[in-house]
């Protein structure tokens, strides 16, 4: 069997960064109906490139297949909303934005951060491939084009008579199994003197974290910022600017405009991230060749606490049904035998159940009548909020449990 190609620079994919078996697609949520039906399987096995040192996956499933019908809805979460407002707030400033442009967002979801431009008189416009998605966004009065974005939708948007002064691409660019098409599209779209702003999970950050349930099936891509850079550049986009952010367990938010454009100085944390990446590690085989040995201590850190609690007869719920939580579950085998169900605050994930693992997922209010001993935090990126929303389960004695990067207790 050959290899695969890097989707970026071609080269022949010859180093493992993790390979984690066998999975189903992340947001593939059951019905009970389906339960008792075969459920697709795919290799998880991320790769990484010797010569660009893009992290990537193979493409198993078309993006049709993940993405026209999703479960993922931003706005049932308020540090994401909260985000979202402080992002509007601080590009409408930087930009100087006014009722006479226009913000293009890529995978702008259910209209959660178009919204807030929108509210400050700046126009919008969103890309959403998801049906049902768009449709929530367009009820709030964001207009929406439900297809994938692509050159041919670019085009499309362009012979409408509208160009982006500002295009938004937050945690869409990992999604993308043909960066060529897309990152051309993104400079077709944009304006001669136009800004891109991506937000992309830090790979350093997910190396350094131990963080591999951030891996899954719609994940095609893995991001440094050295590797960003050298692919923005190779399709006549120049990075101008960078902040390291908190969202998804660390992320970058890369600036980004047409290499022709020479009145964005290129500010100094462009050089400092780079120097930074590549002081740790990041362009050094060695430092991706060690990953796949944390990635299974941290599987065994937590099946040995699981193990313990149950053997003690603890009961064990989770919160929330994330993507990345029904990676960590099915590489480590934890399933009904360890976990009761799982608790989900969107209405889009409840009387469903986890890809996999098939545990049943509930409305919250489930723990208050049941009063598990343990809750087992999936999103731990929000664990602040969580916590907080879940304070009354301290009420019982009932504790918290954060599997990533480490088990860690809470009281």
């Amino acid at each position: 069997m050959s290899l695969p190609q890097c989707r970026f620079c071609k080269s022949v994919l010859e180093h493992t960064f993790v390979d984690l078996g066998m999975f189903p697609l992340s947001n593939s949520y059951l019905r009970q109906e389906q339960l008792g039906r075969m459920e697709p399987f795919y290799p998880l096995h991320a790769r990484v490139c010797a010569r660009c040192f893009l992290v990537q996956l193979e493409q198993f499933e078309a993006p049709e297949g993940i993405f026209s019908e999703y479960a993922y809805f931003s706005s049932y979460s308020e540090t994401w909303l909260n985000h979202a407002r402080e992002y509007a707030e601080r590009a409408v400033s930087r930009f100087e934005l006014n009722g006479q442009s226009l913000v293009v967002e890529i995978a702008s979801n259910d209209g959660y951060l178009l919204q807030y431009f929108q509210r400050k008189g700046v126009p919008v416009l969103g890309v959403e491939p998801a049906q049902n998605v768009a449709m929530a966004a367009e009820k709030k009065g964001i207009e929406t084009i439900a297809k994938f974005f692509g050159i041919k939708t670019a085009r499309e948007i362009i012979a409408a008579g509208r160009q982006a002064d500002l295009i938004v691409a937050n945690n869409v660019l990992a999604h993308v199994p043909d960066l060529v098409d897309f990152v051309s599209a993104l400079k077709l779209l944009l304006k001669p003197r136009g800004s891109l702003v991506i937000e992309v999970p830090h790979l350093l950050q997910l190396m350094q974290g131990t963080q591999f349930d951030t891996i899954y099936h719609e994940h095609f891509s893995y991001f440094s910022f050295c590797t960003a850079k050298e692919i923005l550049q190779e399709y006549g986009l120049k990075v101008f600017d960078v902040d390291e952010i908190p969202t998804h367990g660390g992320s970058l938010r890369i600036y980004a405009c047409h290499v022709e454009e020479n009145s964005k100085r290129i500010e100094p944390r462009v050089s400092e991230m780079e120097s930074r990446e590549l002081a740790a590690g990041i362009r050094d085989l060695a430092m991706y060749a060690s990953f796949a040995g944390r990635v299974r201590e941290v599987k065994r850190a937590l099946l040995e606490f699981l193990i313990q609690a149950k053997r003690a007869g603890k009961s064990i719920a989770a919160y929330g049904a994330p993507a990345k939580g029904n990676t960590l579950l099915n590489y480590c085998g934890v399933g009904k035998d360890f976990l009761d169900y799982s608790v989900d605050i969107s209405p889009h994930k409840q009387n469903l159940f986890l890809p996999g693992t098939h545990i049943p997922i509930h409305h919250p209010d489930i723990l208050r009548r049941t009063r598990p001993d343990y809750v087992l935090i999936l999103p731990w990126n929000l664990r602040d909020e969580i916590l907080s929303q879940l304070a009354y389960v301290r009420e019982w004695g009932g504790q918290y449990v954060i599997p990533i990067p480490t088990v860690e207790i809470i009281k």
